[in-house]
């Protein structure tokens, strides 16, 4: 599968979201292309994309780096079940502005509730995802996977 128009639009549309929303030092490294199931272990949130392209995104990471963005964004410390609460609410904003990026571009979409899935995982139940790596200053890192399932 190469990366379609829409996909490069997604792609590009993601990368400016993750930047505005996020607010720490990132560093988006190369993207891949994946064909296997994807074993996520510690956090992620899972985003259903529908409208003119049918997808998902998955934003994969740490407890302590959800925690430490909670705390750059609101002075306070995240902890407990509000860790699991803001991952979710994170991958609302990244995908809602990734939504409304994509507006401009003519590209219209919606999003899903968000689901928080803890704990080691095995994400699977796609042909092909691309795979964004994130970096932060901290060398730390987040993995963002994007499926386009259909497209219009």
């Amino acid at each position: 599968m190469s990366l379609s128009k829409n996909g490069q639009k997604i792609l590009n549309g993601t990368i400016t979201s993750l930047t505005s929303v996020l607010p720490l030092q990132i560093k988006v490294l190369a993207p891949s292309l994946i064909a296997q199931s994807y074993e996520q272990k510690e956090i992620s949130v899972l985003i259903g994309l529908v409208g003119d392209v049918k997808g998902r995104i998955i934003m994969d990471t740490t407890l302590v780096k959800v925690s430490e963005i909670g705390q750059a964004m609101f002075g306070m410390t995240i902890e407990g079940e509000m860790i699991e609460s803001f991952c979710g609410e994170l991958g609302n904003m990244v995908a809602g502005n990734l939504c409304t990026t994509l507006e401009k571009d003519g590209l219209v979409l919606d999003i899903s509730p968000p689901t928080v899935m803890v704990g080691s995982a095995k994400i699977s139940g796609f042909r092909q995802a691309f795979q964004l790596p994130v970096q932060f200053e901290d060398g730390s890192m987040m993995q963002i996977l994007m499926t386009i399932d259909e497209e219009k």
